[in-house]
């Protein structure tokens, strides 16, 4: 696949992540010309300094990587970040929620980002991992009605998750596609054999912290 670079949001979402490590992977963006950076909202202006020009996307995380943080206050941090200069958003749902089928509090939480993000992407992290099947496509069907623009599978952060698995993408895309909506897969994805899986099953956006492996 040609253009593989163009799926790619090259990922640095670690908690002790220094200085060097950000510049080395704004250079890599730049260097591959991938589709964005996803990075945490503390880094978003710095990011967006860096790349100022390039045309690749400043991504970051909200209510990340539990998703248990209040409604309002995942808004808020939505608002600071689309304000910094973050070109998308990706959420990670409530997932206690999906589990306690409270899927009005769900639902309505994925909304109050949405606002709060205006005309830039969201996306909805449903933590696969923790989620049977049925669960996968009800919180799909709440990201379309809470007027989200992607669905995404993992933070990358459950300890002993798989992440991303291409059945998973598959169910997902069918349940989102015909409302417009589309598929980010991340966590696990380390070449490039497991990339080109994840597209196949729908995916037009991959999380990953290899992309330089997976493109070389």
């Amino acid at each position: 696949m040609d253009n593989l670079n163009k799926y790619i949001e090259h990922t640095l979402l670690k908690q002790d992540a220094k200085k060097e490590d950000f510049e080395k992977l704004f250079y890599e963006a730049k260097e591959y010309n991938f589709s964005g950076v996803c990075i945490n909202p503390a880094y978003v202006k710095m990011a967006k300094e860096a790349l100022e020009g390039t045309g690749i996307n400043v991504v970051t995380v909200i209510g990340f990587p539990l998703g248990a943080n209040k409604t309002e206050v995942k808004a808020f941090e939505a608002s600071c970040a689309k304000a910094d200069g973050a070109d998308e958003i990706d959420m990670v749902i409530n997932v206690t929620g999906m589990k306690n089928k409270d899927y009005d509090f769900v639902r309505d939480d994925i909304k109050a980002v949405k606002i709060a993000c205006g005309n830039i992407p969201l996306k909805v992290i449903l933590e696969t991992d923790l989620l049977e099947k049925d669960e996968i496509k009800q919180a799909c069907e709440l990201a379309v009605q809470a007027g989200a623009d992607f669905v995404k599978t993992s933070t990358g952060f459950v300890k002993n998750g798989t992440g991303a698995k291409a059945e998973d993408v598959k169910l997902m895309y069918e349940t989102v596609n015909s409302h417009g909506l589309k598929v980010k897969a991340s966590g696990g994805i380390r070449d490039k054999e497991t990339a080109l899986q994840m597209i196949d099953a729908g995916a037009s956006r991959l999380g990953t912290s290899s992309g330089v492996k997976i493109v070389s």
